[in-house]
């Protein structure tokens, strides 16, 4: 695991920043969120450069300042599984902070990324000493417990092309669109959208391409443009 270095370009102090907004700290006021940026440094991921690795103890608390990274971690079968998927202003890695525990999983970048990094005494610190931040932790655990049990309710109940649908559908909600207001603002690979969705690559190949033949989405290169927003709601069999 790489523990992060001062020695980076500048990012912005966390008073400053957009991120603590979306996260955690929302609840610190400037002051403190200004003495919360004193114990942080950060540093650049590239593409396909890991954040931490599955099996190894946790050091300290990861914040995403820019770029997009996903949690994965390898199954029996020796495929990779995607747990999760995080973007500028997400935390990871506190679970297994939370409970002294090792990773359970492996981060990531999945583009070039800055990632700031808190020490867990620090982290700690803020803990013992803000009982509204142990409040948010509370709050992102059970959040993250509710989307795990949907997901797997959804991989019993829901067919492949239900839920290939709906993995579109969520990467659209949680990464926006471009300029054109119809193409998914992130790349992923076509593994990577069975991994999501719990299926093969050849079956998300194969699902992809005829939802592009029916005129549902257009697939430009790894990246998927949407052209029939409410025929996906309809495959995944949700309600828009």
């Amino acid at each position: 695991m790489v523990i992060p270095s001062n020695k980076q370009k500048e990012v912005s102090s966390c008073d400053k920043c957009d991120s603590p907004r979306r996260n955690i700290f929302c609840v610190l006021n400037k002051v403190e969120l200004s003495n919360l940026s004193e114990t942080k440094s950060h540093i650049s991921y590239k593409k396909g450069q890991t954040v931490f690795y599955e099996g190894n103890h946790p050091h300290g608390l990861y914040c995403i300042y820019s770029g997009k990274v996903k949690v994965h971690k390898l199954g029996h079968d020796g495929k990779d599984q995607i747990m999760r998927l995080a973007k500028a202003g997400n935390i990871i890695g506190y679970r297994a902070l939370l409970s002294d525990d090792y990773y359970h999983a492996s981060a990531t970048a999945i583009e070039n990324s800055v990632i700031c990094f808190f020490p867990k005494k620090d982290y700690q610190t803020q803990i013992i000493s803000n009982p509204n931040i142990s409040m948010q932790i509370i709050k992102l655990l059970s959040h993250d417990l509710k989307a795990a049990e949907t997901k797997a309710m959804n991989m019993v109940q829901k067919q492949v092309r239900e839920r290939i649908a709906e993995t579109l559908l969520m990467l659209k909600e949680f990464f926006g669109l471009e300029a054109d207001n119809a193409t998914i603002s992130t790349i992923l690979t076509r593994e990577s959208i069975g991994n999501i969705a719990g299926t093969t690559t050849e079956t998300a190949i194969r699902t992809l391409s005829d939802f592009q033949k029916n005129r549902t989405i257009d697939l430009l290169g790894k990246k998927i443009k949407i052209l029939n927003n409410k025929e996906l709601i309809k495959i995944a069999n949700l309600t828009d």
